[in-house]
């Protein structure tokens, strides 16, 4: 209950008494968070440390920049702005549609970057810049200036851009490896179109994953993300970029308590190979694996729930050869312990192809020692590049190569191909009748076995007119005529 000491006569002994019981009443609150038994300890403390990062946002503002991008709307999405215009004439109010008669040929959208190199290399996250036309940055100087995509990688969701000139205030990288839980840590962004907002908090958890589609441990913290701050640094106490904002769980669009960055030692090795080679190689070794509970544990004979383990193994795949089977329950790679299924995952998805591996198992109760070589990941989404785009056709598809074991199936039919895993709405492919799921074995007359041979059959379509493309949509063979316009 507040008082007022200036409206109460109250003597020293109660004002004592007073504070004695609020300075209880917040050691109980502050130790119940914490999950502390205080029907076990003698006394109840509570320290709270406020850390201040006011010298920390000068020193590193001027390396972070709003990262500006315009796309152009589709004429599929102006049909769409009229057509609901034209509805409303015929009845008004009734017909609760969002009012986009307004609609721009032209979208604008933005997101948060920061200089990792002198020399103008810039990270931020690939949904930011996914679908550009055009990239330019700000600095917190007002100075803007046109950047050119490297590379983006969609699994990471990490980006590269650069920007021409020299002796930009890169910022220093730290160890997210290192990184605690409970360790303050500050971001800077753009939420809402707010420039340079500054926003700070704790770590929550660490190695956070979503799922398969994702390749990285996110960090989590509690500090407050929206829509903007993508793609910011996210800085330890030292000033050093510990991960790069990336996304929030959310039931109503903004913060809500969770927020969640990529690790900063995970976007270097994304980075490095983007801006080296243009695209993200990852290893491949072919297994699913899932998390063990208490049943399992039991069922296993295990001393608690540990390890990952396998549901299945694809045919010819590096685990097969290595002799893994299903069942199998692999407790360390290459010596480093394995609590869940995540805790594999991340492990092989930082790795290289041919890179050797070495797993304890468990198999029928015994534990036993399986190597072998991990291979390119059949899996694989092509990154993509801003340069590779220019001249060709955007067939408005996302592909991967198939697995060997789905490969198998299609052999069967004397035929190779690739698999469709989104489709853009508006898209030729969309238009045509192609759907997620479908398996393209042909285009233009040219036998498809990679998602490479469909970025060559693409740049040698022709401007205008109408190509076939062989597809098999669960297991049935089919023609479809893409048309060009």
């Amino acid at each position: 209950m507040p008082i007022d000491i200036s409206k109460s006569k109250i003597t020293i002994a109660t004002m004592q008494r007073l504070l004695q019981r609020s300075t209880l009443a917040i050691a109980v609150a502050t130790t119940m968070v914490v999950g502390i038994n205080l029907n076990t300890m003698p006394s109840a403390q509570a320290a709270v440390t406020t850390a201040d990062f006011s010298g920390l946002v000068q020193q590193v503002t001027p390396a972070v920049a709003r990262v500006n991008v315009t796309k152009t709307v589709s004429e599929a999405e102006l049909a769409k702005a009229q057509t609901a215009e034209l509805l409303r004439k015929f009845f008004g109010d009734r017909l609760r549609i969002p009012d986009q008669a307004a609609t721009p040929a032209i979208e604008h959208a933005y997101g948060t970057g920061f200089f990792v190199t002198d020399d103008g290399y810039m990270l931020t996250n690939h949904h930011v810049v996914a679908g550009a036309d055009k990239i330019t940055v700000t600095l917190n100087d007002r100075t803007e200036l046109d950047a050119t995509l490297v590379g983006s990688d969609e699994r990471s969701d990490v980006a590269v851009l650069k920007v021409t000139g020299k002796k930009f205030p890169a910022l220093p990288i730290g160890d997210s490896n290192s990184l605690k839980v409970g360790e303050p840590v500050l971001a800077i962004g753009s939420p809402f179109g707010f420039d340079y907002s500054a926003s700070a908090g704790i770590v929550s958890a660490k190695s956070r994953n979503f799922s398969r589609e994702t390749s990285v441990p996110f960090i989590q913290t509690d500090v407050a993300l929206n829509p903007g701050n993508s793609g910011g640094p996210l800085f330890n106490q030292r000033g050093e970029v510990i991960g790069i904002n990336s996304r929030i769980f959310s039931g109503t669009g903004g913060y809500m308590g969770l927020s969640f960055s990529i690790p900063i030692d995970a976007a270097m090795d994304v980075y490095e190979q983007l801006k080296t080679n243009g695209k993200v190689e990852r290893a491949y070794l072919g297994i699913y694996p899932q998390d063990i509970d208490r049943n399992l544990a039991e069922a296993y004979n295990l001393a608690r729930p540990q390890g990952a383990l396998l549901t299945r193994v694809s045919p010819d795949s590096p685990a097969q050869k290595a002799g893994l089977k299903s069942g199998d329950i692999i407790l360390r790679y290459n010596d480093v312990q394995i609590m869940e299924a995540s805790d594999l995952l991340n492990l092989i998805n930082r790795a290289r192809p041919n890179d050797g591996f070495r797993m304890q198992i468990q198999r029928n109760g015994k534990q036993s020692l399986v190597t072998g070589k991990l291979s390119d990941a059949s899996n694989d989404m092509q990154s993509q590049s801003r340069g590779q785009q220019n001249n060709e056709i955007s067939l408005g598809l996302a592909l991967r190569n198939l697995t060997p074991e789905e490969q198998a199936e299609l052999a069967s039919d004397n035929k190779t191909g690739v698999l469709v895993t989104a489709i853009e709405p508006t898209g030729l492919a969309a238009r045509s009748g192609i759907l997620a799921g479908d398996i393209i074995t042909n285009l233009h007359q040219k036998p498809i076995k990679t998602v490479n041979d469909v970025s060559s059959a693409v740049s040698v379509l022709p401007k205008k007119g109408v190509v076939t493309i062989e597809v098999m949509r669960q297991g049935i063979p089919g023609i479809i005529g893409l048309r060009i316009e």
